[in-house]
């Protein structure tokens, strides 16, 4: 398996530019994906590696080879789309094979790997069926036996589970997961949904407006985020963010008051914010205690409560957005209720008016 450098690489449409200077190591074996809003440019950095988009300016390589000019067959990858892209009138068999066979690979051969294949997917009982009498699921692991085959150096999975119901993409991220560990090889995978990055990757790439916002692995990206945008993108139910004023400061911190919880104050540890500075603080669901465990208490009005369970998620209304607030084994909460909840100044964020970390 192969590793994948990619360095100052930029993609332009005559004026507009897309991709604006991105700079990345895929290790060998590695699971990293692609997230980040529509139009951020993670589909068109990847059809860039997989060499179906021509590079503007910057190198890629793969296994230590320059592939900015190398024809797409020639660069040792496999790539499944977001279409199943599967030929109505072949037979899984038929479709499975068919770059080998178009290759002049040999008919045994053909069989042997198409068979490895199905047998890794549990496709071997679909073998003859046409793709018309396969569900959605089917039809895109024979999409990923159909890379497979062709026992590529690196996987390129452009939004693969897009199509189909909730159920069926937490099955298929399973099994893409099970195939990463069976297969041991590279890949490179794009999604919008930020839980199938948290889950599936090695390492998570978060994009916007064609940059690299931050790099690192999941639950790092979630507890350390660099920036207030990957704040609120890793995390489901999102973080919440509320404005906030900086009226006192000291060598071991800062006093905020939050104005759209009644001028309510809270004492942060060692922030870089200024005397004055209007910044904003930002609070997982999961980080809301019970009034009176420390920090600052806020009182605030129940607009919808979903109880999940074990969880509970509170959407409670505010003078600004409403706040998402996790609440375990409690049922009681209903629209209209008023509950009090405090905020750990150990576990909160704080963002200034650019949405730039203050530590």
């Amino acid at each position: 398996m192969s590793s994948v450098t990619l360095r100052g690489v930029r993609k332009s449409f005559g004026s507009l530019e897309v991709i604006k200077g991105v700079d990345l190591e895929v290790g060998k074996k590695e699971f990293v994906v692609f997230v980040g809003p529509s139009g951020c440019g993670k589909s068109t950095l990847l059809r860039m590696i997989a060499g179906l988009e021509t590079i503007s300016a910057g190198d890629l390589e793969i296994g230590g080879q320059r592939m900015n000019d190398v024809d797409p067959s020639r660069r040792g990858i496999a790539m499944v789309f977001q279409t199943y892209a599967l030929y109505p009138h072949m037979t899984v068999r038929e479709n499975m094979g068919f770059a080998l066979r178009f290759a002049k690979v040999a008919k045994p051969e053909i069989d042997r790997q198409v068979n490895a294949a199905a047998k890794i997917l549990a496709l071997e009982p679909l073998l003859d069926r046409l793709p018309k009498q396969l569900s959605g699921g089917q039809r895109q692991r024979v999409a990923i036996g159909r890379a497979i085959v062709r026992n590529p150096e690196v996987f390129l999975f452009d939004e693969p589970l897009s199509n189909l119901d909730a159920e069926l993409r937490v099955h298929m991220r399973i099994e893409i997961a099970r195939l990463h560990k069976e297969l041991q090889t590279t890949i490179i995978y794009v999604t919008h949904d930020q839980v199938e990055a948290m889950t599936l990757a090695d390492k998570i790439v978060v994009l916007r407006d064609g940059l690299v916002e931050q790099i690192g692995r999941p639950l790092e990206l979630y507890d350390d985020p660099a920036n207030q945008f990957v704040a609120g993108f890793i995390g489901s139910p999102k973080m919440n963010f509320i404005p906030a004023k900086v009226v006192a400061k000291s060598p071991t911190g800062v006093t905020l008051s939050l104005p759209q919880q009644g001028n309510v104050q809270l004492v942060l540890p060692s922030a870089s914010a200024e005397m004055g500075e209007d910044v904003t603080l930002g609070v997982r669901p999961e980080h809301f205690g019970a009034a009176g465990a420390g920090g600052a208490d806020i009182t605030v009005n129940v607009d919808v409560a979903e109880h999940l369970g074990t969880t509970s998620y509170v959407y409670a209304r505010t003078e600004g957005d409403p706040l998402i607030i996790e609440r375990e084994e409690s049922r009681n909460e209903n629209i209209s209720d008023r509950i009090t909840v405090s905020i750990d100044p150990a576990k909160a964020y704080l963002f200034d008016q650019q949405g730039r970390r203050l530590r």
